[in-house]
C-alpha cells in the first residue's frame, strides 16, 4: 500500500509506542541530539500514548550479571567484554509507568531473542510509533525487523539520537523513509488527539 507522505499521520486503536534504550547507561552517552531532549519527548510520547490507553513499550538493554549471554562475535569493534552494573539499565523513573510492557534485550534489536512481537500482537498492534538511542544501532535494528514483520513504522525523528551525526542522518534520510513514515513528537501527539 502507498502512503502519501504529505497526507496527515493517522493512528488508531492498533498503534503502540516503542521506546529504545532509554536507560540511565545509554542516556549518559555523548549523543547528536542531547539525551536529556531524547528522554523528554519520550515522556511525551508516552504520556501521550496513556491517556489514551495505547500500550507504551520501554526496551532496555541488559545482560546477566555473569556475563554469560553478552554477544560473542568476532569483531572489528566488539561491544563490551563485561555485563554493566545493574544500574546501566535502570529506566528513569520519569519515564516509567505501571502498566508498561518493559523488554529486555541482549541483542542491538528489540526482537531477537524477546518477547517483543508476543507482546505486540496480542494487544492487537499493528503499528509501531518507534524511537529512542541510538538511531543507527537499536532503533534501526528493532525498525528492520518490524518492517519484515509487516508492522507498520512511524519515526519521530526528534524523538531519537545517535553517538554518530552521519549515521543518524543516513538512518533518517536513507533507511527509514523506505519502511515508514518520519514525523514529530509534535505530529505524533496531534495524530493521536485527532
Amino acid at each position: 500500500m502507498t502512503v502519501d507522505p504529505q497526507a496527515p499521520l493517522t493512528l488508531g486503536d492498533d498503534t503502540a509506542l516503542v521506546l529504545i534504550d532509554l536507560q540511565t547507561g545509554i542516556l549518559a552517552l555523548p549523543t547528536t541530539r542531547p539525551s536529556a531532549e531524547v528522554l523528554e519527548r519520550g515522556i511525551v510520547l508516552a504520556g501521550a500514548f496513556r491517556v489514551h490507553r495505547l500500550p507504551v513499550v520501554l526496551v532496555k538493554v541488559a545482560w546477566s550479571p555473569d556475563g554469560g549471554d553478552l554477544p560473542t562475535a568476532n569483531v572489528d569493534r566488539p561491544g563490551p567484554a563485561a555485563a554493566p552494573p545493574a544500574a546501566f539499565s535502570e529506566i528513569p523513573a520519569a519515564l516509567a509507568a505501571l502498566g508498561d510492557v518493559v523488554v529486555t534485550k541482549r541483542h542491538w534489536g528489540a526482537f531477537t531473542g524477546t518477547e517483543l512481537d508476543l507482546q505486540l500482537r496480542r494487544r492487537g498492534i499493528h503499528r509501531i510509533v518507534l524511537a529512542g538511542i541510538s538511531t543507527s544501532v537499536g532503533v534501526e535494528s528493532t525498525a528492520r525487523t518490524a518492517w519484515e514483520h509487516s508492522y507498520d513504522l512511524v519515526f519521530p525523528e526528534d524523538a531519537c539520537a545517535d553517538t554518530d551525526a552521519d549515521s543518524h542522518a543516513h538512518t533518517f534520510g536513507k533507511i527509514f523513509p523506505r519502511i515508514g513514515r518520519v514525523t514529530s513528537t509534535g505530529d505524533v501527539v496531534a495524530a493521536l488527539d485527532r
